[in-house]
């Protein structure tokens, strides 16, 4: 047997008119209702509480990325750190370098551009945005600051072996006298002391003690040390950059062929052999295979 489902009615009446309305509301839809009433709140609550959670977790996780990306971050600074010291360390050496002594300093700029274009090899280059994006480019400031550092560096090393071969020219060119003496015969028109005629000198004749020491102008290598012809026993030093230098009418020779001499080093000693007239140095300067005066070099 079905039970029948209980109702209640519910009368609302006007006052002023008397009028009645009158609704009729079944008991379990009622109670239904005000349980879902009820639940919504919590169940909101549940999932707010769900919701904040992961959140949490995420934030976390985030925070946990971001611990290591830092510790990576100062990794990578204390290594740009280490390579902005260095490249300041080579900066200072670089003026250190730079200094070269005044007199050769001063016989360098008197040499032909040829021969100074050739020991500079070249203006470095400069440092363009293609060199610092590396085609594709860096993401991070980061890697644009270390892409840069990289740029200098490698100008730097460019700087450096410009600065190392302006040193090598200055320490190759023949700014010194070879000999301490008189000077008897100037570079250019003279009277042959032998035919009395005019003829061209192509050197400097300097007279002093025979067996007095002979100095190497430059550093240099021995292209040759012997005997040829009117000169005598001869040593000639080839100082690389297209500089060449001469010495002649020695009594002997202090040098052999091949060997490596610096400025200032004995390599022969004076004499009279070949054409000469008596104990002297007949010195001459070469550049690019041409004859020069050596007095537009030699310190005074």
């Amino acid at each position: 047997m079905k039970l029948r489902e209980k109702r209640y009615s519910l009368v609302i009446t006007d006052p002023e008119s008397g009028a009645d309305w009158q609704f009729s509301v079944r008991v379990w839809p009622l109670i239904g209702a005000v349980c879902a009433l009820l639940t919504l709140p919590i169940l909101i609550g549940l999932g707010a509480k769900l919701s904040a959670r992961t959140m949490v977790a995420e934030l976390q996780a985030s925070n946990a990325s971001l611990q290591v990306e830092n510790a990576s971050y100062r990794e990578a600074t204390g290594q740009l750190a280490t390579e902005i010291a260095s490249l300041q360390s080579a900066v200072n050496q670089l003026g250190e370098h730079a200094a070269v002594d005044p007199a050769a300093s001063k016989a360098m700029e008197k040499l032909p551009a040829i021969v100074k274009a050739r020991a500079m090899g070249g203006a470095p280059g400069t440092i363009t945005p293609k060199m610092l994006s590396g085609g594709a480019g860096p993401d991070t400031a980061l890697g644009v600051l270390s892409d840069l550092l990289g740029a200098i560096g490698t100008r730097l090393d460019s700087v450096r072996d410009t600065v190392e071969r302006r040193h090598a020219l200055a320490m190759a060119t023949p700014s010194i006298w070879p000999v301490a003496g008189w000077l008897t015969s100037s570079f250019g028109s003279r009277t042959d002391p032998f035919s009395g005629d005019t003829d061209f000198h192509p050197g400097l004749d300097i007279s002093a003690d025979f067996g007095q020491p002979v100095l190497a102008t430059g550093d240099a290598v021995v292209e040759s040390a012997g005997p040829n012809g009117s000169y005598g026993n001869m040593v000639v030093l080839d100082h690389h950059f297209g500089i060449v230098t001469k010495y002649g009418h020695l009594s002997r020779i202090a040098v052999a062929a091949g060997q490596d001499v610096s400025r200032g080093e004995v390599i022969g000693y004076v004499g009279s052999t070949g054409r000469s007239t008596g104990a002297h140095l007949h010195y001459e300067v070469w550049m690019n295979g041409r004859l020069t005066n050596p007095m537009t070099l030699l310190a005074k």
